[in-house]
C-alpha cells in the first residue's frame, strides 16, 4: 500500500478541498484518514456513514483520592503547570492544566493521588464513495493531537493489504500533528498560494517533511490571482528539485461546490479540468491505472 499525505504550511490553501477531490479522482482501491484532529472537514465534503465509533484516550491524567487526602499540599507544591488547586478545602487536580506527567503522585505521602485514563477526543470510521474514512474529533481543550494522528494511521495501516493507497489529508502548520502526518509517507503533496504568507509556510513545511525523505510534490492551488507571488515559490521549488505537479486557476464553481459540501471535481471549470489532470499525473507518478 502507498501512502500519501496531502498538507500545506498554513490554513485556508485549500488543502482539504483538494485532497477531496483527489479520494474520487484517483484509481484504486483506498482507505481515507483525516488528520485534521482540530478540525476535522474531509466528512464535510465526503458524507461519510458512519460504520464505527470509539473513544480516544491520551495521556493518564492525575486526580486525587479525597479520602486518602492529608491536605499537605505536596502535590500543589510538586506540579509545575498549576493543575493542582485548593477549592472548598479540598486539593483538586484540574484536568485541562494537567500534562500527566505523575509528578504529583510520587511526592504524596498518603498514596492519594492516582493517575487514571482520560478521554481525549473520538474516533470514527465511517464509508464513502471513495473508500473508508477515519476521522476523529479532539475535545476542546485536549492536546495529544501528534498521538491521535498517530492513532489513525495505525487503525488504517491495519488493512493495509486491502487497499492499494492510503490517503492522508493532514493538517495545517507544521506541528506535532503535520509530523506525525507526514512520518512514513512515500509521498507528500504540499498545497501552497501564491502570496507572502504561502511562500514563507511552503518552505517551513517542506522543511519538516524533508526529514523524512519522502517524495515531495507541490501543487499551486489559485496560481492566476498573483503571477509575481508564484514566481518565489517557482524558484525555491526549481533550487530545491521539487517538481510543481499542477496550477490550479482561480475558479468560483469551487466555492459554489464547496457550498453543497462536494468536491470540486464534479464541477465544470477549469480548476476541474487543473485537477482531473494532476490527479491523472499522480497516478501515472504512483504506477496506478
Amino acid at each position: 500500500m502507498i501512502r500519501m499525505a496531502v498538507v500545506s504550511g498554513k490554513g485556508g490553501t485549500g488543502k482539504t478541498v483538494f485532497a477531496a477531490s483527489l479520494a474520487e479522482l484517483l484509481p484504486g482501491k483506498k482507505i481515507l484518514v483525516d488528520a485534521d484532529v482540530d478540525a476535522s472537514n474531509l466528512p464535510l465534503l465526503l458524507s461519510p456513514e458512519t460504520l464505527w465509533e470509539q473513544p480516544f484516550f491520551g495521556m493518564e491524567k492525575a486526580r486525587i483520592i479525597p479520602e486518602q487526602c492529608l491536605q499537605c499540599g505536596a502535590c500543589r507544591d510538586a506540579c509545575r503547570f498549576g493543575a493542582v488547586r485548593l477549592l472548598e478545602n479540598q486539593y483538586r487536580v484540574n484536568s485541562l492544566r494537567c500534562e500527566g506527567c505523575a509528578a504529583c503522585t510520587q511526592v504524596c505521602p498518603a498514596e492519594a493521588v492516582v493517575m487514571e485514563p482520560h478521554q481525549c477526543g473520538v474516533i470514527t470510521c465511517g464509508s464513502t464513495d471513495a473508500g473508508p474514512l477515519v476521522y476523529a474529533h479532539l475535545f476542546p481543550g485536549e492536546g495529544n493531537s501528534g498521538l491521535l494522528v498517530h492513532e489513525l494511521k495505525k487503525i488504517a495501516s491495519k488493512r493495509e493489504s486491502d487497499y492499494d493507497l492510503m490517503l492522508v489529508d493532514g493538517p495545517p502548520g507544521t506541528g506535532c500533528p503535520l509530523i506525525s502526518t507526514v512520518s512514513g509517507m512515500d509521498v507528500v503533496i504540499v498545497v501552497t498560494e501564491p502570496s507572502v504568507s504561502g511562500t514563507h509556510d511552503l518552505k517551513r513545511v517542506i522543511g519538516v517533511a524533508n526529514r523524512f525523505h519522502p517524495r515531495i510534490r507541490v501543487v499551486i492551488n489559485r496560481a492566476d490571482l498573483d503571477p509575481e507571488r508564484s514566481a518565489p515559490i517557482e524558484k525555491f521549488c526549481q533550487e530545491n528539485d521539487i517538481p510543481i505537479i499542477g496550477r490550479i486557476p482561480f475558479d468560483e464553481s469551487v466555492i459554489l461546490s464547496v457550498r453543497g459540501g462536494v468536491p470540486f471535481s464534479r464541477a465544470e471549470g477549469p480548476a476541474s479540468q487543473a485537477i482531473h489532470t494532476i490527479a491523472a499525473y499522480i497516478a501515472r507518478e504512483l504506477g496506478q491505472r
